[in-house]
């Protein structure tokens, strides 16, 4: 009976997802195509898809031979699916902290189901999962993989390495709930934290995530500067590195900031509070930043109203006169800026408003679509399979009306998506 029902229910979800079988070539006529960030609308085009991939790409209408499936998009622009490095798809915002002691791990793949298909709708076709439960999102990311849950390809990070007591540690409980609900991956000290590096590895993490400084929504309010030392950060940057695995930093204050760059950290999360000396560090270092400006825009649409605690609440106010303000400036010293909106701390699906805070922040339209493709595809090393429309790439697709060139705010409505050459209904 068991065996039954887990078929039912299998066959039941596939239903949300079209073509996973690619059992026919998916011939997509195009109305206006943008093949990247640099190109310009081109017009007409027939782009053909096969086996997940793009096969073809011709200007003009092509003829389709009789087994074809034939996508009729001759009234939309089509560029290649956007790329969000900073989500949380295993839970949706709120400040119940406590909920941690009443919901189990394996409900965070209930709820990243759930937004997997709403990040998908929202014409992003790769996401970078920053922090979750162990397993929780590398569940996920198998199962958008198989086509067994319609949603985008999840590079997941697993639990992040935090500072015993730090922002990604359990905290606001007592002692020993804390020590009952902790992920096990806190450390003090380069050698325990390069061997939290490997057990991340070992259990299967695609990318390592670190808590570098003081966090806005953690229970502890000790500040947001640095929390690891320089020593702790390199041996996990080292460590990462050697198994051959980037690292992404939560990072707030200026000094936590230009720690973690020299540490030879990736990329920067939020980067809010980076100076001159900070930004500078990070560009002698080639670490990018990802600003996650939704993320501040969202939380600001709770205070006042009882989700969050005193002492986020003052962190959260603490923070919004400065969100934006390092974007400019690290626009002007040469720092990679790639997309990342930190979802889950508003709701998912919203992802795309985070390309017009670019904008408002000193980006281009052009540069901040190309800080959700190209640039972000760079950042993954994924650069020759997504982020673009080409031959041979990932049939990752969505079709708009307008051209986001010119105003981006026309990606936060999406007629289409198509992932790994999967149509997301």
């Amino acid at each position: 009976m068991k065996r039954v029902l887990g078929l039912a229910v299998a066959a039941f979800i596939s239903v949300a997802i079209s073509g996973s079988a690619f059992a026919q070539d998916q011939i997509i006529n195009v109305g206006n195509l943008i093949t990247d960030a640099a190109s310009g609308p081109s017009g007409p085009a027939t782009i053909i898809v096969r086996d997940g991939k793009i096969a073809e790409i011709n200007r003009g209408a092509t003829s389709a031979s009789a087994d074809a499936q034939v996508i009729d998009l001759s009234s939309k622009t089509v560029m290649a699916g956007l790329i969000d490095l900073h989500v949380h798809l295993t839970g949706d915002p709120g400040g119940d902290f406590w909920r941690e002691t009443t919901e189990p791990a394996e409900w965070g793949v209930v709820v990243g189901a759930k937004n997997a298909l709403v990040t998908a709708k929202a014409g992003f076709t790769t996401v970078r999962e920053a922090g979750s439960s162990q397993y929780s999102a590398f569940s996920l990311r198998r199962g958008t993989a198989d086509g067994v849950i319609p949603g985008p390809r999840i590079i997941a990070a697993g639990p992040a390495l935090a500072i015993v007591g730090g922002h990604g540690d359990v905290s606001g409980f007592t002692e020993d709930v804390n020590d009952l609900l902790t992920s096990g991956y806190a450390c003090t000290g380069a050698i325990q934290c390069a061997e939290k590096v490997r057990k991340a590895s070992r259990a299967g993490a695609d990318i390592i995530k670190i808590t570098a400084t003081g966090g806005v929504l953690s229970q502890q309010g000790r500040g947001l500067e640095a929390q690891f030392t320089n020593e702790e950060m390199q041996s996990i940057a080292t460590t990462a590195h050697s198994l051959g695995l980037k690292v992404m930093a939560h990072a707030h204050g200026a000094r936590g900031i230009e720690a973690a760059s020299r540490a030879g950290i990736d990329t920067i999360e939020h980067g809010t509070f980076a100076d001159e000396a900070a930004l500078k560090v990070m560009k002698a270092n080639g670490t990018a930043m990802v600003p996650t400006l939704m993320a501040f825009k969202g939380v600001s649409e709770g205070l006042g109203k009882g989700i969050y605690t005193p002492v986020v609440e003052e962190k959260i106010r603490m923070t919004l006169n400065t969100v934006g303000k390092a974007v400019a400036s690290a626009k002007r010293l040469g720092v990679p800026i790639v997309f990342g909106t930190d979802a889950g701390v508003f709701e998912h699906g919203r992802n795309a408003e985070e390309l017009q805070l670019m904008v408002d922040a000193g980006l281009t339209p052009r540069e901040a679509v190309a800080s959700a493709t190209t640039l972000a595809a760079k950042a993954l090393d994924m650069e020759n399979e997504i982020g673009r429309i080409a031959v041979g790439y990932s049939a990752d697709l969505i079709a708009f009306a307008g051209n986001p060139l010119d105003d981006v705010t026309v990606l936060e409505k999406i007629d289409w998506v198509m992932v790994r050459g999967r149509i997301i209904d």
